[in-house]
């Protein structure tokens, strides 16, 4: 059986993106601006509301080309 993803605080989303080798770029607003060489569109990820939906979580995965069983072994690694 696969696990849910569910909402998760931004700051541990970031830190998921930072350990498959994006970088923050730049803050504007609320929105924290990644990058990764080799992949063409940068991430967007919001600072509010707290807990990122899950919509927005999946979105930022489909984007960065990472599947489910590595986004669940970087939340291991990063909690």
């Amino acid at each position: 059986m696969s696990k849910k993803i569910t909402p998760i605080p931004y700051t541990i989303l970031i830190k998921i993106f930072e350990a498959d080798g994006f970088s923050t770029v730049r803050r504007k607003g609320d929105h924290i601006i990644m990058t990764k060489p080799g992949v063409k569109r940068p991430l967007v990820i919001k600072s509010s509301p707290k807990l990122v939906p899950v919509t927005h979580i999946r979105t930022n995965m489909r984007t960065a080309g990472m599947s489910r069983e590595r986004y669940f072994q970087l939340l291991e690694k990063v909690k």
